[in-house]
């Protein structure tokens, strides 16, 4: 596949092998509930030419999966064929620094990407532009996403087949309940989330950043709203960027 992005060449390619047990979890959930939901496939596997550009770090899992819909929604997406700088990725920098695994016209989740390439933590972004731990690592998001989707098919399953449920209805439904199990959770739907505050450095930051936020160790769905930075000027001017593998959020000047 032909590349349109400048990714950075440096980082080693996500092992598959530890990968293989959720892989095969999502594709059993697939096969029990099929008319509820699907496996798109991966680049190796399919027979239609896909245009998308993922980063290559994320080459053996993205030859084996391309992503999951549900309801025919696409609630897990790994071959992105168009990005956007707008709407919920308002304030990420560069576009090789992060990779949407599910988005909304209002909201998203990103997958961190360190100036290498390695890939770092997951955040949900809000409709407010702040941002959500959803998983330190891909692997981690990727057990948690297995996890809320099966929890999701079984009380799908309790209202009865598919055939008996009106398409309109089923689809909602579907939608809340993964909503309930995984997004509200990192995409600002839920109150009383912790949160950690962005903070002017100490001393005077080498990058230049304004202020930053140190979500290691922090617990999943914790909060960091950029948009309480106090500056001069307009916020949406701001930009994000990321350290430690994308567990410490730094707010750069427009």
């Amino acid at each position: 596949m032909t590349s349109s992005l400048p990714w950075p060449d440096g980082a080693e390619v996500l092992p598959i092998a530890p990968l293989r047990p959720v892989l095969d979890r999502l594709a059993s959930l697939a096969t029990v509930h099929p008319q509820d939901a699907a496996v798109v496939p991966g680049l190796a596997v399919t027979e239609e030419e896909v245009a998308a550009d993922p980063p290559p770090a994320l080459e053996q899992l993205v030859d084996e999966l391309g992503g999951i819909t549900l309801r025919g929604l696409p609630v897990l997406t790994l071959l992105v064929e168009n990005r956007t700088d707008v709407g919920p990725y308002t304030l990420l920098g560069d576009a090789t620094a992060y990779y949407p695994l599910y988005e909304t016209p209002d909201t998203a989740v990103v997958l961190t990407l360190d100036a290498d390439g390695s890939p770092g933590a997951v955040h949900g972004i809000g409709e407010d532009l702040a941002l959500q731990l959803a998983a330190p690592d891909l692997p981690t998001y990727l057990e948690l996403f297995t996890d809320a989707l099966e929890a999701t098919l079984t009380e799908l399953s309790a209202r009865g087949p598919a055939e008996d449920d009106s398409e309109d209805a089923r689809t909602d439904a579907a939608e809340q309940l993964l909503d309930a199990h995984l997004f509200a959770a990192i995409l600002g739907m839920v109150e009383d989330v912790p949160e950690v505050e962005f903070l002017a450095p100490t001393v005077e930051d080498p990058d230049g950043a304004l202020a930053l936020a140190d979500l290691r160790g922090a617990a999943l769905g914790t909060r960091a709203d950029p948009m309480e930075v106090d500056v001069d000027g307009d916020p949406l001017e701001l930009r994000l960027a990321w350290r430690e593998h994308g567990l410490v959020l730094a707010v750069h000047g427009g």
